[in-house]
């Protein structure tokens, strides 16, 4: 999922004229771009961004590699019939085992595309601007900080590794490309790397889930949204103090950590939204008795 682009860069000037032997000379700017949007700075260039990946994929090594001795009797993923309010999980059966995965900023850094969007101010999300950014740009984005070591142990220890992803399934052989190139694969598309357009329901990702479900039995999940282990979370109607409730209280508090792993991504996605009152409690807020200054 991806959203309106949010800020911009100055256009910079032409380069200088010079005959066809010389070195083409590249005029300064001639203003002074602005600044790296704080989400961005956060996301693709912090430190603590980078150590918050690594934990996570530290935690999702251990956790599997841990969950694969045990071998436990039911997956990580919703049965269908399951509600936020009453969960089930798919039976493991015999199947072989497997860790499923988003890719966009969940496995992936996107740093190619953030930075031509930073580049432009107010420019609204256009699909097929993203559509030529999976068919050209693989060497324009890198691994999340920790991904290809924990998913290189996760293979070593007898689990598959699977990539659930919105990327497009006509785009396949450029998304499998990219994917190996960075180091997380081997994939290969329609076993190890499921696409938008695989299974009928557009960029639904549930019916994703129960064809791979039906195939290994999924130990753990990762992702950078709700989305990324059920498509409840998303439900339309579904305000967001309660999709925040769902997450974090009830039977699925427990998962985080425990077979569930999430990425921060302040970025994008359908977290981004909420006024004052869905995100400030009303009973959690307080205003400077010297007032405002």
């Amino acid at each position: 999922m991806r959203r309106l682009a949010l800020f911009g860069l100055a256009a910079l000037a032409g380069c200088a004229t010079a005959p066809a032997s010389a070195p083409q000379a590249i005029a300064p700017a001639t203003a002074e771009a602005p600044p790296v949007p704080p989400t961005m700075q956060w996301l693709y260039g912090s430190g603590e961004s980078a150590a918050s990946s690594i934990q996570a994929y530290h935690a999702l090594r251990d956790y599997v590699i841990a969950a694969a001795r045990a071998r436990p009797r039911d997956s990580v993923v919703l049965a269908e019939g399951s509600s936020l309010d009453h969960p089930d999980f798919v039976p493991c059966g015999d199947r072989p085992l497997a860790v499923v995965l988003d890719a966009d900023e969940t496995a992936v850094q996107n740093l190619g595309f953030e930075y031509d969007d930073a580049r432009h101010p107010g420019r609204a999300y256009d699909q097929e601007r993203w559509n030529r950014w999976e068919q050209t740009g693989g060497r324009a984005l890198t691994p999340m900080p920790g991904a290809v070591t924990a998913l290189r142990a996760i293979r070593a220890a007898g689990v598959a590794v699977i990539f659930n992803s919105n990327r497009l399934a006509r785009f396949a052989d450029a998304n499998a490309a990219a994917l190996n190139g960075i180091g997380l694969g081997p994939v290969r598309h329609g076993e190890t790397l499921w696409l938008q357009g695989d299974t009928p329901g557009g960029s639904a990702k549930d019916p994703r889930r129960a064809l791979i479900s039906q195939r290994y039995c999924v130990i753990a999940m990762v992702g950078d949204q709700l989305g990324d282990f059920s498509d409840l979370f998303n439900a339309r109607g579904l305000s967001v103090t309660a999709r925040r409730e769902a997450a974090a209280s009830g039977p699925f508090a427990r998962l985080w950590g425990n077979g569930w792993f999430i990425l921060s991504n302040p970025v994008y996605g359908p977290s981004i939204r909420g006024g004052p009152d869905d995100v400030f409690p009303s009973d959690k807020r307080w205003s400077d008795p010297q007032g405002d200054h």
